[in-house]
């Protein structure tokens, strides 16, 4: 059912919200959370249609927000109220003209669900700190897409410094996959990882993204390789026996190669925008691994001398919150990944382990932990002891395992390949 109305007001849309429930014949709302787009007429339909195909995920409130500014505009309001035509829950697109563009929040305002988190999405343009925009300061998370937008020399910088919880970029959602295989191939015997290197098209902001992640988890050099595309098309970790690669040429399948292995195929599409903001709306908590990401991007600007503002307060903390709690130093001829990280525990919380005689416990790539054993045995190791082995590792932010799919290789990491 659609309703349009022309040079209206907020509480008109939400009466029309409401006839327009009742004359479909469902009343109560079974909607948990608003999504707002911010957007232009030329990308509309497509922002439109993703997040109409992710709420069939996440029953939602869509407020599609259209800036018409313009001096000589007489301000006005023209909106139309879609329910029931697609999807679970309501959408709202919202036309603002004149001045009453600069003014947006006001608008949305009164059509925020009650009690229900917010997202606020650019899918284009979007402002340089979106923690600040008007809308921005409404919401809970705030989602930027460095693909699609126009984008400086220095937009990493601008990101790190203007970076508060609840800020993503779909460009480091769309490397969830990537860093999920490459955390399950280290979940086995490995040697000492001594480089990396990153292929793919020129520009490819998920691919900037890549290599600083691994480069801050590594602690190794980090190559950027252009290639034909599309997007990320390969990731090597040099080791002494040779190359651990993924190797997605053609956008859809990917090569998974590791010494002394025959080579593994997997699938690894390009997921469209739809999937990719499904997947940010599953988890509504701060992103610090990508916060840590930042971070160290900002050092790395600092480091070759670039002009940089630094990162902000919330992305150094939340980096110092990961080194803390991640161990980042490979061990050649180690075990297993999830055998040879640990947490690196105060003194007292170590004492209170070896009190309770339970296993060690082990961080995966984000920082979670699991169970190493229920003896405290240092799995493929051999050596046991209930406080367990202060051994390192140098695994990406990942999956521990091949099993735990894109979402278990976050702390909280996005989904999607580039």
């Amino acid at each position: 059912m659609m309703i349009d109305l022309t040079d209206t007001k907020s509480s008109a849309v939400n009466a029309a919200l409401v006839d327009a429930r009742h004359a479909i014949g469902s009343p109560a709302l079974g909607m948990v959370l608003t999504l707002v787009i911010v957007t232009d007429e030329s990308n509309q339909y497509d922002a439109m249609k993703a997040a109409v195909e992710a709420a069939r995920e996440h029953p939602s409130r869509i407020l599609v927000v259209i800036g018409r500014p313009g001096p000589d505009i007489p301000p006005r309001l023209d909106a139309e109220v879609r329910v029931g035509d697609a999807g679970a829950g309501e959408t709202v697109v919202l036309r603002l003209h004149g001045e009453l563009a600069e003014h947006a929040e006001s608008v949305c305002l009164p059509l925020l669900l009650p009690d229900a988190p917010v997202v606020v999405w650019w899918p284009g343009k979007a402002p340089e700190t979106a923690s600040k925009d008007p809308l921005g300061v409404l919401a809970q998370r705030r989602i930027t897409d460095a693909v699609a937008a126009p984008r400086r020399q220095d937009w990493l910088e601008i990101r790190a410094s203007g970076y508060v919880p609840g800020d993503t970029d779909l460009a480091w959602t769309r490397t969830t996959t990537w860093r999920s295989l490459l955390a399950a191939a280290l979940d086995q015997r490995y040697d000492r990882i001594t480089g990396a290197a990153v292929e793919a098209k020129a520009g490819n902001p998920s691919a900037e993204l890549m290599a600083l992640w691994l480069s801050d988890r590594l602690k190794v050099p980090v190559e950027r390789v252009i290639s034909a595309g599309p997007g990320i098309t390969a990731v090597r970790l040099n080791t002494v026996k040779g190359d651990i690669a993924i190797t997605r040429p053609d956008g859809v399948l990917a090569t998974l190669s590791t010494p002394g292995q025959p080579d593994r195929h997997v699938a690894l599409k390009r997921r469209d925008a739809a999937e990719l903001i499904a997947e940010e709306l599953r988890r509504l908590d701060p992103d610090d691994v990508y916060a840590t990401t930042l971070a160290h991007a900002a050092q790395e600007a600092k480091a070759s001398g670039a002009a940089s503002a630094g990162a902000s307060d919330e992305a150094v903390e939340a980096a110092e919150n990961e080194a803390s709690s991640v161990a980042l130093a490979a061990l050649p001829g180690g075990p297993t990944m999830a055998d040879t990280a640990d947490v690196a525990k105060p003194a007292a919380k170590r004492a209170a382990s070896r009190t309770s005689g339970g296993g060690s416990n082990a961080p995966n790539a984000s920082g979670t932990s699991r169970a190493s054993g229920s003896s405290g045995s240092s799995g493929a190791s051999g050596s046991s002891g209930s406080s367990g082995a202060a051994k390192k590792s140098a695994k990406p932010s990942g999956s521990s395992s091949s099993s735990s799919g894109s979402r278990s290789a976050r702390k909280r990491t996005g989904g999607g390949s580039s």
